[in-house]
């Protein structure tokens, strides 16, 4: 996964993170020039990349809930204004991403990134959008109608297929966002949401659906193992439902199913043709 932001040790973070704490739980008024500095400040940095919403680091991922309380104070404070982009208008809280040119990142009409995000150099973002917060890893595509939201991590190198729902998250501060590590493959229509984490080189067939609540079943080995949450790295998914029993009768609930594992023997190209061909995924 994309490493932790450099953070520029010019930044007075932990000033800030005082000051927009205070102001979230009411202990400062938003109005205050300092709260208005600390949040436009945090945003910037989160908009550069000095700043993410949650890093991996050496025990795991971690989340700064912070800098969610930064986003969350950041739409209070905006008021909406008419943005113009060529032939299109918007009315909105918050501009669009500038500069794509000098970023190295491509973005084909309509495909819209909010300011607040940031996009690694080499990019690609189809008619799809990324929401305030997020962070997209070098060399990652979104493809069109998939979208990203806000805080949510995706690594390098990964495809997001047409329609992906990659969902968002702002409170209650410190809850994890949707993490798609370096190099997976996500299907059409996939939707992933609530703070799962998808592995390093996994591949989602089209239509996976992936709640915190959703139960994934590794059906790999001799016995059933569940889990959730979670698609560990290299992990090939697709959607599986199983039998519950209700009230007026049993019907099948929906589930995810590992069914086999990515060849480390194999480029990405390749592998994700093997995982077409030798299990039949849907992408």
């Amino acid at each position: 996964m994309s490493g932790t932001a450099k953070v520029d040790a010019t930044l007075p973070i932990e000033r800030w993170r005082a000051t927009i704490g205070d102001a979230y739980e009411g202990r400062r008024p938003a109005e205050d020039l300092e709260v208005r500095g600390a949040v436009e400040g945090a945003i910037a940095a989160l908009d550069s990349g000095d700043l993410r919403v949650a890093s991996p680091e050496a025990a795991g991922w971690v989340t700064h809930g912070w800098l969610q309380q930064a986003i969350a104070l950041y739409f209070r404070m905006r008021k909406s204004e008419t943005i113009e982009a060529g032939p299109f208008e918007f009315h909105d809280k918050i501009a669009t991403k500038h500069d794509l040119a000098a970023r190295q990142v491509r973005v084909v009409p309509p495909g819209m990134a909010r300011y607040g995000s940031f996009l690694e150099p080499g990019v690609i973002l189809m008619p799809g959008y990324v929401n305030i917060g997020a962070r997209v890893g070098e060399g990652t595509m979104i493809d069109t109608w998939a979208t990203v939201g806000s805080c949510a991590q995706i690594g390098r190198r990964v495809h997001l297929s047409g329609g992906v729902g990659i969902g968002g998250v702002l409170e209650p501060p410190q809850a994890q966002p949707v993490i798609i590590e370096d190099d997976a493959f996500i299907g059409s229509r996939a939707i992933v949401v609530e703070g799962v984490r998808v592995g390093a080189g996994a591949v989602l067939g089209a239509g996976v659906v992936l709640t915190a609540s959703t139960v994934i079943v590794d059906v790999t080995g001799a016995r059933p193992v569940e889990s959730k949450g979670y698609v560990p790295p290299r992990s090939v998914v697709i959607p599986g439902y199983r039998p519950r029993a209700f009230p007026a009768g049993k019907y099948g609930v929906p589930c995810a199913l590992i069914i086999g594992e990515r060849k480390a023997s194999t480029d990405v190209k390749t592998s994700l043709n093997d995982a077409l061909r030798e299990f039949g995924v849907a992408v």
